[in-house]
C-alpha cells in the first residue's frame, strides 16, 4: 500500500464556487481505478499553518500510483485546481513497503512526468506557497 497526500489552502480571491469546484475535481481524481481509497475534506491539522483542506490518496502498489500520474481525469485536473492554491503542503507519504528505495522511487515517477508534461512543472510554479513535507 502507498498512501499520497497533501494538504492546501485557497487563495482569498477564489469564489465559493471556484472553491466547491476543486473539491469536486478532487473527488473525481481521488476515485480513479488506480486509486484504493480516496478522501477530500477539511484539514484537522494545526491551524496556525493555514492549511484548510486535504487530500489523499491510497494505493496498492506503487504501478498503480504510477497510472494515477497520467489518469486523463488527473492529467485533465490540474491545471484547474492548483491555480486556486495558496498554500501547499505534499507529504510525507507512506508504505507499508519497506523498500528503502521507494522513496526514490517515488521521485523517479515525479521526474517522469514532469519530462514528459514540462507544462505541469510549470504550472506548479503559480503555487505561492509550495513545500514538500
Amino acid at each position: 500500500m502507498f498512501v499520497h497526500q497533501f494538504r492546501f489552502s485557497f487563495k482569498d480571491e477564489s469564489t465559493e464556487e471556484q472553491r466547491a469546484e476543486v473539491l469536486a475535481i478532487l473527488r473525481r481524481i481521488a476515485s480513479v481505478d488506480s486509486v484504493s481509497f480516496g478522501a477530500v475534506g477539511q484539514n484537522l491539522g494545526d491551524p496556525v499553518e493555514g492549511l484548510t483542506h486535504a487530500y489523499f490518496a491510497s494505493f496498492e502498489d506503487l504501478n498503480a500510483f504510477e497510472r494515477y500520474l497520467y489518469e486523463p481525469v488527473h492529467l485533465e485536473g490540474d491545471p484547474q485546481i492548483v491555480p486556486h492554491f495558496k498554500k501547499l503542503a505534499i507529504g510525507p507519504e507512506m508504505s507499508d513497503d519497506m523498500d528503502p528505495d521507494l522513496n526514490a522511487k517515488v521521485a523517479a515517477l515525479h521526474e517522469r512526468k514532469m519530462a514528459k508534461y514540462p507544462e505541469w512543472g510549470a504550472l506548479m510554479a503559480v503555487v505561492p506557497e509550495m513545500r514538500f513535507v
